[in-house]
């Protein structure tokens, strides 16, 4: 099915603050007004590390799920970053930021993005994985991306769409969108499947 005729009864919810995925639902054709609740962000022990992200994007969903109105859809999601087993989530400061760049250069990562679409009465969610491959980034690159472009508020310290991106990653596989945080392919396909 044809995604903005299944949306042409409803208003569309982005329970995210973040520019990239207003970016990129906008760039779906998709008219939508922004709503952002803070939650609690914190990983159950109990948790599998590749469900982190789906859960998150779950538990963002339901701290809004009962405020929809009945022709209200709320996507909401979270992106983050994992090597070696390990989740990265937005660093704290600078030393931070520039530890886990350290830690991803000339190495393979995933990043994981889960996202989860809402109506007042039910709720579906999926996540999606990308590898992603860094050159070997110089302590003068680190240091002159996190200094130039505050990578505060992104998983992992980097934005895939940025300098550090440009220079640094050799390849990927998977969607490119996911790593900016909205795998737009696929959110597509599970969003026709919820309304259909």
């Amino acid at each position: 099915m044809f995604l903005p005729q299944l949306l042409k009864n409803y208003k569309v919810v982005l329970g995210s603050g973040s520019p990239r995925r207003k970016e990129l639902l906008a760039s779906m054709d998709i008219n939508f007004e922004q709503r952002v609740k803070e939650v609690n962000e914190d990983i159950l022990p109990s948790w599998k590390t590749e469900e982190v992200a789906q859960k998150l994007a779950e538990k963002k969903a339901q701290a809004q799920q009962k405020e929809l109105q009945q022709d209200e859809i709320l996507i909401t999601s979270d992106t983050v970053v994992v090597i070696d087993e390990k989740i990265l989530g937005k660093p704290q400061n600078t030393d931070e930021a520039k530890q886990m760049l350290a830690l991803l250069s000339n190495k393979k990562h995933l990043v994981i993005t889960g996202v989860c679409i809402c109506s007042k009465d039910k709720l579906h969610s999926f996540s999606d994985t990308t590898e992603v491959f860094f050159k070997e980034l110089s302590e003068a690159e680190i240091d002159y991306y996190v200094q130039h472009y505050k990578p505060f508020d992104k998983a992992g310290s980097y934005g895939a769409q940025e300098w550090l991106g440009m220079v640094g990653v050799e390849r990927i596989n998977g969607s490119y969108f996911n790593v900016m945080g909205l795998p737009v392919h696929k959110l597509y396909k599970e969003w026709s499947y919820f309304l259909s």
